[in-house]
């Protein structure tokens, strides 16, 4: 079995993220085999349960109020709103519901209790529960454990080098708190980032370094392709080829080699073959459903002819188990 490592380093990572396409992808594909559910794949659903507004000046989003986009500013939603979108996701074969607000930071108030309600009754479907809710403290990250939180997302975006050119609103080391106030509360993480946001390569290698370095690796790691959005500072990016997307997938299997490896955004511009790249390089979790929080995403039922096509399979909730209520007890 593979050996699972903290301590890689740049050279090492570049070597491999270098390495000739066919060879990584067979590497990244034997090490992804090693494990015997190769071909489950985990469907989530993300909803957003607020929208827009946010104060955040995050290049890429539609969502920050400073930018002039499309974006319908929509209050937060009510515990019943979400319940119905959980159980249609379930009954559309998704195991994980993902619930992201535009919020900067959590805030002690009515909004957060109503979303601890939410996390309590999707809970209650048997269903894994992640949020993304901006920033978190230790409390907080522990109210939602108690709750039922399974996972919460919480993305390096890009490397801490290039961090400050995409936000100012806030630090890489606040993103990295947040990661650690989630550890603590015994949570799994989600954290991973964006390509095509303008990045260098060295930059991608410096973000899967950090990730792979933590004491312990993300449980989930989402690989997201830009979504240029009229209206936001990057709007005009071209868009990341596949093979881009193929090599920071393959990378990312290659050296944390237990996590779940989400191809995210950008999915409605690649097509089934490409897809199929990417599940062959070791990604192995999707998100379904027609909507990305605020971008176009491609339905469950075209997803479910790919997954027949290729013989995949959706993956079960809980599959590593569910959290311990004793571990998380204030």
């Amino acid at each position: 079995m593979t050996e699972i490592r903290n301590n890689w380093t740049k050279e090492e990572i570049a070597e491999i993220y270098h390495s000739p396409l066919l060879d990584l992808v067979y590497r990244a594909a034997t090490i992804h085999r090693e494990n015997k559910d190769y071909s489950e794949v985990q469907i989530s659903s993300l909803l957003s349960i607020k929208t827009g507004g946010c104060p955040e000046d995050c290049s890429y989003c539609p969502q920050a109020a400073r930018y002039h986009t499309d974006l319908e500013v929509q209050a937060l939603m009510s515990v019943e709103q979400v319940t119905d979108a959980a159980k249609k996701a379930k009954n559309a074969g998704a195991s994980r519901l993902c619930m992201g607000a535009a919020w900067r930071e959590v805030r002690d108030n009515r909004d957060f209790d109503k979303v601890i309600e939410m996390v309590s009754s999707v809970n209650a479907l048997d269903m894994e529960v992640c949020c993304t809710l901006g920033m978190l403290t230790e409390s907080q990250a522990q109210r939602l454990a108690e709750a039922g939180l399974y996972a919460y997302n919480h993305n390096l975006d890009t490397s801490e080098e290039d961090y400050k050119r995409i936000i100012t609103t806030r630090t890489y080391d606040d993103r990295l708190n947040t990661i650690d106030n989630v550890r603590k509360a015994k949570l799994t993480v989600c954290s991973g980032g964006i390509i095509g946001l303008g990045e260098s390569v060295e930059d991608r290698i410096s973000m899967l370094k950090t990730l792979s370095t933590m004491s312990k690796h993300p449980e989930s790691v989402p690989v997201n392709a830009l979504v240029p959005v009229k209206g936001t500072p990057l709007a005009d990016q071209p868009r990341v080829s596949v093979w881009e997307m193929v090599r920071m997938i393959a990378t990312a299997r290659i050296i944390m080699p237990k996590t779940v490896v989400r191809l995210s955004a950008g999915r409605t511009e690649m097509s089934m073959t490409d897809q199929a790249f990417c599940f062959m390089a070791g990604a192995n979790s999707i998100f379904a459903g027609d909507k990305l929080l605020t971008t176009p995403n491609p339905s469950f039922n075209e997803d479910m002819q790919m997954f027949e096509l290729l013989g995949l399979k959706p993956r079960e909730a809980f599959k590593n188990g569910r959290p311990s209520k004793e571990a998380v007890a204030v």
